[in-house]
């Protein structure tokens, strides 16, 4: 029986999917993988087609399912919970942009069967040189301690919890969002569990591959709320 399922949500950004895929497939474990293609491009989806053959995990076409144009997260974390419910394992979401390493999967499930009542759990982000990077840049002093924190977890690379998804109803999630990390993550804490934040399960990021525009954040702010205003982009 697997220990996990791991989902990884794409939206073309093909570089940083192969290298994402290729890292999960090396890691250890027994899990299930299933990638939720969200109106990717056709190389993408040719790719994925043809890797999940050559590999052995599962791909999902969201235009199979949906007329709704992408971003469809909430769709991919409603599917996502009833298969880890019905299967009694923990989630683990592992987005396009992140590469991890072979002890990632077990070093996660280890941490959640270590601490007390957990919700969420995640690995923290880095750089390619192993700084840490968004969204965990507030931690400042590099250790491998792990930490029970108030702030939200980012779901680059994090683990929830059946206890939480029994408790949580994604079905009850905002019509109106496009992401629902900050949302979940409050919402396990709501709840009466505890986030954890592990500094030692370390997963290289390459922020907003995927939607590259996110970019302007840092490099142009006026313009980047601007289009997140005015064309509803990146609604949490």
């Amino acid at each position: 029986m697997s220990e996990a399922i791991i989902i990884t949500p794409v939206k073309d950004s093909l570089s940083t999917t192969k290298r994402t895929v290729e890292s999960v497939m090396k890691a250890d474990g027994d899990f299930s993988y299933f990638i939720f293609n969200d109106f990717s491009q056709p190389e993408t989806k040719t790719y994925l087609d043809e890797a999940s053959a050559q590999l052995g995990f599962n791909v999902i076409h969201l235009e199979d399912i949906t007329d709704t144009p992408s971003p469809n997260y909430k769709i991919v974390l409603q599917r996502a919970q009833e298969m880890a419910l019905k299967e009694g394992i923990p989630l683990i979401i592992i987005e396009s942009d992140v590469v991890i390493s072979k002890d990632t999967v077990q070093n996660l499930l280890a941490v959640m069967n270590s601490e007390k009542n957990p919700g969420l759990v995640g690995a923290i982000t880095t750089d390619e040189k192993g700084d840490y990077n968004f969204p965990y840049n507030f931690e400042k002093i590099k250790n491998d301690e792990i930490v029970d924190t108030s702030h939200s977890l980012s779901f680059c690379c994090t683990l929830l919890t059946v206890p939480f998804l029994k408790q949580f109803d994604f079905n009850d999630l905002a019509q109106n969002k496009d992401w629902f990390d900050v949302f979940i993550s409050r919402q396990s804490k709501k709840i009466g569990f505890s986030n954890y934040l592990a500094k030692g399960i370390r997963v290289m990021h390459l922020p907003h591959s995927s939607r590259p525009w996110k970019n302007l954040k840092y490099t142009n702010p006026v313009l980047y709320y601007l289009k997140k205003i005015f064309l509803k982009r990146d609604r949490i």
